[in-house]
């Protein structure tokens, strides 16, 4: 009787909780998977400099320290104590970096201070324009370089305001990213290592086409024309400035090729007596690294170049492991994985540190004065993002251990670092080590905000391409997965250079309306293709001069993977996408008809012509150079092919991928006879974002419910 009772107490106590499981809804899933949903994680995480102390801003409003050997947390400051010693007006303590091991720095982009939380004493360094833009901080004088409009500026710590570059044209534009942001360019500003001067980008693009978008929030409706340099049209012209603030001269470094050269992973020797630029010639198919004299802005020499008959594509500055010594790491991927390379000033190799057949992806920082170098990487999977360290005499060893997506944060001495990851099975956590990996303290183990919702679960697969090359599979399945039902799917597409779907992370780099979509009764698949981040040069490279060809190929064998599962529905297949998603969702409802009853493609490249310079040339070349592969690739060479119901989405002020692209495919449709549908967003730009994503979200699932019958 004893066991029959405690059975069926177990059964009710399971009972109880499987119907206390909350229901996602999809507001839910598309709101709050950064808010309510994300795992905790240590905010704001930094060591004070050259200690073993450390600091987090826990909710962004209140700053804690920690000692590694004592281990008492404490309160430092909050961000009120900030505005009141500074008088400033901040509601966190977001962005924030260190003067010293006793000062902070803390801005919101146009508020700039200075804090001592030991004396509790601040003062505000500058107050910026409402219109500011791109404001730079320099640590070691507390100078800010910013933007507005077209030109650059300096707000002094002593007040002084410094006009840097002013040009009444507005096609010379100065101080912000460049090359529409392609060659890993994330900024336009850089000061030298002591701030004694400040280099820029400048672009001169009063060549390159105005390309008109509609602000239909004024009566009548206003033209908002951008610069938009598309495929073999006139590009920008690029420069790089050097304003020397002791003399508020500035000298002009220009490519020494052809004017529309690319100039790109601008940075600074330690000595500031030099700069190191990346030129890239507009064929993309050829890259010299050039050292310059800070000073007049003289070439001195080319350090190395590389050529390849497809692509050259630098993403990451020289990286100098010493302030003593102009010696530096380039990161390339010639022999077709990225790897590190170890330099003298003169450009003569020193040691190649790394051979490794997998992505190194970024370098963090040195430690062992300079004679070690930390690095992430893909490592074991890659899917995973892992750090390891490397000496200079090409001695490699993994610090993180664990699969998973890894970020770490190492004190300035490189005894001890904070190691915050996720993966597949791991929420996320948060774990103080010593450098040889050994941990020292579990700091934070994040809950699954998900455990009250019914939810159901993900399975990360490989299945192989025509050539046998190793492709990662997603499969969603609904939290009441029948394995003797048959269910439709919803193939979820990105596919294109850079992006890497799945990952080895929670959710396993999912949206979390995937999941919501599954609890409707659907499976939803996505599949890494060839073209797709983190496989290296031989994977990554088929793509070039044929956009969608060998993407296709391989998201149609993720169609037959999921044809010889016996619970999927053959005859039920929809397919969506964004961007190159959404160019993708189209080249398989138009290259492949017949297989998906229904498709959704937003904000889409229909005709690689209408894109962008930088991106399109890359992979396609110039249309004059590759008029096949354009029109191959072209939608509206397959337009009359269409077959089942095909809804495009586009942002009607999108400055990535034009709304031209999706009205030049709705015109070939109509043209055609062809009916299709459309929705525009109006005034959201190439993504639907804030609380209108909702109804994006809504819009495509409803629609491949309605249709996908």
């Amino acid at each position: 009787m004893k066991n029959r009772f405690t059975i069926a107490l177990l059964f009710v106590c399971a009972t109880m909780t499987y119907a206390q499981k909350k229901e996602l809804t999809l507001s839910e899933s598309v709101l709050q998977q950064y808010r309510a949903f994300r795992p905790d994680q240590m905010t704001g995480f930094s060591w004070v400099p050259k200690t073993d102390t450390y600091v987090y801003a826990e909710a962004y409003t209140t700053m804690k320290k920690a000692n590694v050997k004592k281990n008492v947390l404490e309160n430092w400051f909050t961000v009120q104590d900030v505005n009141s010693a500074a008088g400033v007006e901040f509601y966190n303590l977001f962005g924030y970096s260190w003067k010293n091991g006793e000062e902070l720095y803390f801005n919101n982009g146009r508020q700039f201070c200075v804090y001592n939380p030991t004396t509790k004493k601040g003062k505000k360094i500058a107050d910026l324009a409402e219109d500011a833009e791109n404001a730079t901080l320099e640590p070691t004088t507390g100078h800010v370089a910013f933007t507005r409009s077209n030109n650059l500026y300096i707000q002094g710590a002593n007040g002084e305001k410094i006009i840097v570059a002013s040009n009444e044209d507005k096609g010379i534009v100065s101080g912000q990213t460049i090359a529409r942001s392609e060659f890993g360019i994330t900024q336009g500003i850089f000061w030298s290592p002591k701030g004694n001067h400040l280099a820029f980008y400048q672009k001169d693009e009063s060549g390159v086409y105005e390309y008109p978008l509609l602000n239909i929030n004024e009566t009548p409706a206003l033209l908002m024309p951008t610069r938009y340099p598309m495929a073999g049209q006139t590009s920008e012209k690029p420069k790089v400035g050097i304003f020397h603030l002791a003399t508020k001269k500035t000298v002009f470094i220009q490519p020494r090729g052809a004017a529309d050269d690319y100039l790109t992973n601008l940075c600074w020797t330690p000595d500031e007596q030099f700069v190191i630029i990346a030129e890239v010639n507009r064929d993309q198919n050829h890259m010299w690294l050039n050292l310059y004299d800070a000073k007049s802005g003289a070439f001195v020499r080319t350090l190395l170049e590389e050529a390849n008959d497809k692509w050259v594509e630098p993403e990451h500055p020289a990286f100098f492991p010493t302030s003593t010594s102009n010696n530096f790491v380039w990161i390339s991927e010639k022999d077709g994985f990225n790897n590190l390379y170890y330099y003298d000033i003169n450009g003569k190799l020193i040691k190649q540190l790394t051979a490794n057949k997998f992505v190194v992806k970024d370098i963090l920082k040195s430690t062992k004065n300079g004679q070690e170098i930390v690095f992430s990487a893909t490592g074991t999977s890659p899917l995973n993002t892992l750090y390891y360290a490397v000496d200079l005499t090409g001695k490699q060893r993994c610090l993180t251990l664990e699969e998973g997506t890894h970020a770490i944060y190492l004190n300035d001495a490189g005894t001890y670092f904070m190691d915050e990851y996720s993966s597949h099975t791991v929420t996320s956590k948060s774990i103080l080590k010593t450098i040889s990996g050994k941990t020292v303290k579990q700091l934070l183990a994040s809950p699954d905000k998900l455990a009250g919702y019914t939810i159901g679960t993900a399975d990360i697969g490989q299945i192989k391409d025509a050539d046998g090359t190793v492709l990662y599979t997603r499969l969603i399945k609904p939290s009441n997965f029948d394995p003797e039902k048959k269910y439709p799917v919803l193939v979820y597409v990105y596919g294109g250079p850079h992006a890497q779907m799945i990952t080895n992370s929670w959710l396993d780099g999912a949206n979390l309306w995937m999941y919501w979509m599954a609890e409707q009764g659907y499976l939803v698949f996505t599949l890494d293709n060839r073209g797709s981040g983190e496989r290296g040069f031989a994977f990554e490279s088929p793509i070039h001069r044929q956009l969608g060809t060998v993407e296709m190929a391989d998201q149609m064998k993720g169609v037959e993977f999921l044809k010889s599962l016996p619970y999927v529905d053959a005859n039920r297949l929809a397919v969506h996408g964004w961007s190159f998603g959404g160019f993708m969702t189209n080249t398989l409802m138009l290259r492949q008809a017949g297989t998906f009853n229904v498709g959704v493609a937003g904000g889409p490249v229909t005709d690689w012509k209408y894109y962008e310079v930088m991106y399109g040339e890359r992979y396609m070349d110039r249309p004059d150079q590759n008029a096949k592969g354009y029109e191959e690739s072209s939608l509206m060479t397959h337009a009359g092919n269409l077959k089942g119901d095909l809804l495009l989405i586009h942002g009607t002020v999108d400055d990535v991928v034009v709304m031209q692209h999706n009205l030049a495919l709705v015109k070939k449709f109509v043209d055609l006879g062809i009916q299709m549908d459309f929705f525009p967003y109006p005034m959201h730009k190439h993504n639907v974002s804030g609380k209108d994503r909702v109804h994006l979200i809504e819009k495509v699932l409803t629609y491949v419910i309605d249709h996908n019958q």
